[in-house]
């Protein structure tokens, strides 16, 4: 016995000739998504993906994988059936007598023209049906339910309830990109937006080891432990960043560290993510948040990067990205208390107008090649994915040349 599901992709579906890369994607996450809840296959099939379930598959480990593979709109437990009307009848006569409903309409489609009824008949004709036997009125605007039928080239498929899937774009179809990863609210959230426009997504994560305790980097393993759900084989970057902080109290001026902070973030993890053939940064600044967030310093911060800064969250307040967090199940433990390397050393009174020009001024005592020995002599890199974690410490200073990871550049 096996059970079948449908499931209906929209924005995969406006692509050009891209379109059957994105697809063939969409179909490999499917079958990830699933391996473990009683998939038998999963193969294209008229703008949607057609699941083949053992009959003992649990229904909602099967909706809790679907609801994670991004690209997809929705989804059904669907009838198969020939194509035959007294068939379609019975598919469908199943289907509303497992429902409970007032009112209801039959949505069919014709995908295949040969069929020998019409869209507006077959809805007349079942519609009909489904009356004599239930005594229900019909509503086209707001029914209790809706009846789908879809007549395909060798078969119908037939369908109540569409549950709703997370949209966008299959993972691995939008290029890789290193995502900051700071534990708190902001930041993983930035990372799904980014998950689910089609990116792959590395995580890097900064702690202020030897200074604080290991707790911001028990979030951050959590966080990522999470969102790989979303995308099955995640790698977490944690870099030692306290002896850098400890460094810049020394060596530049007090109102420019959190800037200074932030520009040797970008550099440090942009090296990580050319190692990783990533393309872009991802953070989760929020315009005007906070002190280093202001629109002054976030320019000077892309002033040291040398890869691109994507902001999904730039335009949003913090209520909205709450709202997302809690949606996507990362806020409880983001808000877990922890010692995150962003409380170190913090100047009393940060600047909010830095400029570039300032920025190398306040850093022209720093010994680059000394803060890239500090923090990616022991990086610690831990595989996230189906079998577990695997962890590895790894020396990430390029060899013979510690300055070339981060020395200052493309601040004009």
């Amino acid at each position: 016995m096996a059970r079948y599901v449908i499931a209906h992709y929209h924005e995969v579906a406006l692509k050009g000739k891209n379109r059957p890369f994105f697809v063939d994607r969409l179909v490999a996450n499917t079958r990830r998504a699933l391996a473990e809840a009683g998939l038998r296959r999963a193969s294209a099939v008229y703008n949607s993906i057609l699941v083949e379930l053992d009959d003992q598959a649990p229904w909602e480990v099967v909706q809790a994988g679907l609801q994670r593979v991004f690209g997809l709109a929705n989804f059904a437990r669907v009838e198969r059936c020939p194509l035959e009307l007294e068939a379609i009848k019975a598919a469908v006569q199943r289907v509303v007598e497992a429902s409970t409903f007032h009112t209801f309409r039959i949505s069919a489609r014709r995908g295949d023209k040969r069929f020998a009824m019409t869209s507006d008949e077959l809805n007349r004709e079942l519609g009909a049906f489904v009356q004599s036997f239930t005594r229900a009125p019909v509503s086209l605007k707001q029914p209790d339910l809706t009846v789908y039928v879809e007549v395909l080239a060798r078969e119908a498929l037939v369908y109540g309830e569409k549950i709703a899937g997370p949209g966008g774009l299959p993972v691995g179809s939008g290029g890789r990109v290193a995502a900051l990863l700071s534990g708190g609210i902001d930041s993983p959230v930035a990372a799904y937006r980014m998950l689910r426009r089609g990116c792959t997504v590395s995580f890097i994560h900064f702690h202020g080891y030897p200074f604080l305790d290991a707790s911001s980097k028990q979030k951050a393993q959590e966080l990522v432990e999470l969102l790989d759900g979303y995308q099955g084989s995640s790698r977490l970057y944690l870099v030692p960043f306290g002896e850098v902080q400890r460094q810049v109290v020394l060596d530049a001026p007090e109102p420019y560290r959190t800037v200074i902070y932030r520009r040797l973030m970008v550099r440090l993890a942009g090296h990580i993510a050319r190692t990783e053939g990533a393309l872009a940064l991802v953070t989760g600044d929020s315009l005007g948040q906070v002190a280093s967030q202001t629109l002054e310093n976030l320019a000077a911060v892309d002033a040291a990067a040398e890869l691109p800064l994507l902001r999904p969250l730039i335009g949003m307040d913090k209520l909205e990205i709450i709202r997302q967090a809690e949606q996507i199940g990362t806020y409880p433990i983001s808000i877990v208390a922890d010692q995150d390397c962003c409380q170190l050393f913090m100047p009393r009174h940060p600047t909010t107008h830095a400029t570039a020009a300032e920025m190398l001024q306040a850093e022209q005592h720093l010994d680059f090649d000394q803060l890239a020995r500090f923090a990616l002599d022991e990086v610690e890199v831990i595989d996230h994915g189906r079998g577990g974690r695997r962890k590895e410490r790894r020396s990430l200073v390029p060899v013979g040349a510690g300055a070339s990871a981060i020395t200052p550049g493309g601040d004009g």
